[in-house]
């Protein structure tokens, strides 16, 4: 009885230290001074291509990801497309990985990531701009992107709407995960969009 004792004494002892010890590896923090508009859920690979593909892009593109996660769509534009990409998300954590996924993907001359908050990104050199947010948080972002967007920029949003704005295009299909999805393309018009 004595040794069980002895084992439940020590095995609380471990995890009270675990709990309490500066040298314990606290989890990825998201940077305090900037919202979160969305959950991380990366975006499978079929569904980057068809957000690609509605908005059209070219060599000549240069597309901004808001909220990039691991770095995927402006890797894909650079990779299939040649288009030069920006991808910024508040994470370091993702901005890690697209940085490590870049380098695996050669395209370092055509892409870069930055640590920073989406709402607070410039875009007005964008000529696509892409995103995977919450409807409210594509909202927030709207009057920003219209105000930026020189006119005949394209904003390709996946699964949510930018609100009561008709997009120009959309395409519903069903993704690898069986899923379906819907893809909504806006074209900048010069009109601010509150």
């Amino acid at each position: 009885m004595l040794t069980i004792m002895i084992r439940i004494g020590v095995a609380l002892a471990i995890f009270a230290l675990s709990v309490v010890s500066p040298f314990a590896q606290a989890p990825a923090q998201k940077r305090p001074d900037a919202p979160q508009l969305a959950p991380y859920v990366p975006t499978g690979h079929d569904v980057v291509d068809r957000m690609l593909s509605l908005a059209g892009v070219t060599k000549s593109d240069f597309v901004i990801d808001l909220g990039c996660g691991d770095g995927r769509i402006p890797i894909a534009a650079a990779k299939k497309y040649g288009a030069r990409g920006l991808g910024v998300d508040i994470d370091p954590v993702r901005i890690s990985e697209a940085n490590a996924n870049l380098k695996t993907a050669g395209v370092q001359n055509l892409v870069q990531f930055r640590l920073q908050d989406a709402l607070k990104t410039d875009v007005t050199q964008a000529t696509v701009v892409t995103t995977f947010l919450l409807s409210a948080s594509n909202l927030r972002l709207r009057p920003i992107l219209t105000k930026q967007l020189k006119p005949g920029a394209r904003i390709v949003t996946n699964t949510f709407s930018m609100g009561d704005w008709t997009p120009s295009k959309t395409d519903t299909f069903v993704d690898a995960t069986g899923r379906t999805r819907t893809l909504y393309l806006y074209v900048a018009d010069g009109k601010v969009r509150q």
